[in-house]
């Protein structure tokens, strides 16, 4: 008998490859994934920028400059009852620590030349703006004594510290930040009566 020639099987395999175009199909038609975001001007720090959420930048202070003549801050009757040995100190420029900070926040400051030893007694008064007249207490009362006899907290506050062979006495009265330095400035009772000059200076002035 003539031998029968059959077909290949191929109902499974034609399923198989119709699923296929199907799952082809449908990921044809998938949304595509979002695109990475672009950075923002916060993060980039270009021009514009905003501060982030949370964030403040607040202004920074400028400072209040304060002129007066020596002469008013401690007169000549002040200076001669003080120690009769002192003068003005000529071509006088600060260099003390505590009266450079007084030059910083653009306050007046002034010299005293002992004509004897030639030890100079410097000093200087200047009215911060709010926030850097408390960093100036806050600086002075982690690095001085408080001295209670150059006034009554809290209208006036006194402090008084020794570094090397400098005395350093800083009087903190309203607005006034008032410094004094020198190697005669040994204990807080040796500027008392200077600064208690001042201070009725700045009062009446």
């Amino acid at each position: 008998m003539p031998r029968l020639h059959r077909l290949p099987r191929l109902r499974s395999t034609g399923v198989a490859l119709a699923v296929a175009a199907s799952v082809l199909a449908l990921a044809g038609c998938a949304e595509p994934a979002p695109a990475p975001a672009e950075p923002t001007a916060e993060a980039t720090g270009e021009p514009g920028a905003t501060a982030a959420p949370g964030e403040s930048e607040a202004p920074a202070e400028e400072p209040t400059p304060f002129e007066i003549d020596c002469a008013v801050l401690l007169s000549p009757d002040d200076v001669y009852a003080y120690n009769p040995n002192l003068g003005t100190a000529p071509d006088y420029e600060p260099a003390a620590a505590g009266v450079l900070g007084v030059a910083e926040e653009e306050g007046t400051t002034c010299g005293l030349l002992n004509q004897t030893s030639g030890a100079l007694i410097e000093f200087g008064v200047a009215t911060p703006p709010e926030g850097a007249l408390e960093a100036r207490k806050d600086d002075a009362a982690l690095g001085s004594k408080p001295v209670p006899t150059y006034g009554t907290p809290p209208e006036v506050e006194g402090y008084f510290t020794v570094s090397g062979e400098h005395g350093e006495a800083q009087v903190f009265s309203g607005p006034y930040w008032i410094v004094m330095d020198s190697v005669d400035l040994v204990e807080p009772g040796d500027a008392q009566v200077l600064v208690a000059a001042i201070l009725e200076n700045l009062a009446a002035a």
